[in-house]
């Protein structure tokens, strides 16, 4: 593993001698464009581990993507490499059809550590709620980006993340009723506090999360990527595009059905992913939007 193959793969060509604000950003901007958030491992009959060097090896010498446990893992590991003071969280998740949080820990944050300023660095949630600059620890303070307007919230110990977003416009109003579209302009995104994590406070959630029928991972079959200008996501059958902003306070929502023999094609020409084996796509209906 170095360095210099890992930013080959992101396409990032910047100078990361001083550990500061402005470096994180650009190598955290770089990663969450060049590497998807998926689970595609588990839809076509691959294994998902934590074994950092099988993270990098399927993240940067395969061009594959991951879920935040790989995605944040490696994350951590290039900002250490760099010096900078990084270390592990861990989330709950919330559930809107259910109106509540997870009861397990199944989210991997990292905690960045920058001249006194604690920042929470997450390149694995993807889609709308996928930040795009590092979020500075901060309760009450709205922190806006081209996603959104993103907001901590601290009460006893414990630090709630919420998103707001604009309106969308949907151009094919035949998914008006999709249960993909997210329908409330703010929406709460997981809860943690700041009891330090290691890799092994995941191993079992990583593996129920990939082997339970009650996981939304083995419900749907996820493949996101940020771009310049928004995010692309491919859920089952059903590839979305959108766009921040394209209007005043407005974002462009695009839905597409694919056909089966459309899938391959549309991983490798709009995500840059060449699986090994034949994905099955799904979406049983659950609390995952975009």
């Amino acid at each position: 593993m170095n360095l210099e193959e890992y930013f080959a793969r992101i396409g990032y060509k910047g100078s990361p001698e001083i550990q500061d604000l402005q470096t994180l950003t650009d190598i955290f901007q770089h990663h969450i464009r060049a590497v998807p958030f998926e689970n595609l491992s588990i839809h076509c009959g691959e294994k998902i581990t934590l074994e950092l060097e099988q993270v990098y090896n399927k993240i940067v010498r395969k061009k594959r993507g991951g879920w935040c446990m790989e995605n944040n893992q490696l994350l951590s590991w290039v900002l250490k490499c760099l010096g900078y003071d990084a270390s592990f969280l861990g989330a709950y998740v919330f559930n809107p059809h259910e109106n509540a949080y997870a009861s397990i820990m199944t989210h991997l944050l990292v905690k960045v550590v920058i001249d006194g300023k604690t920042y929470i660095v997450d390149g694995g949630f993807g889609v709308s709620y996928q930040m795009w600059e590092p979020m500075e620890l901060v309760s009450g303070k709205d922190q806006p980006q081209a996603p959104g307007v993103f907001r901590f919230t601290e009460k006893n110990a414990v630090w709630y993340l919420e998103k707001m977003r604009r309106k969308q416009y949907l151009s094919n109003q035949n998914f008006s009723n999709s249960d993909l579209l997210e329908k409330s302009e703010c929406r709460k995104v997981y809860m943690f506090n700041l009891e330090p994590q290691t890799i092994e406070d995941f191993r079992s959630q990583c593996s129920y999360l990939q082997t339970s029928p009650d996981s939304l991972f083995t419900k749907k079959s996820i493949c996101t990527l940020q771009t310049t200008d928004g995010f692309r996501a491919l859920i089952g059958w059903t590839l979305t595009e959108t766009t921040y902003n394209y209007k005043e306070n407005m974002d462009l929502v695009e839905f597409v059905t694919l056909g089966e023999e459309e899938i391959e094609k549309t991983l490798k020409e709009k995500f840059n992913i060449t699986l090994d084996r034949k994905l099955v796509p799904i979406n049983i209906k659950g609390f995952y939007t975009i």
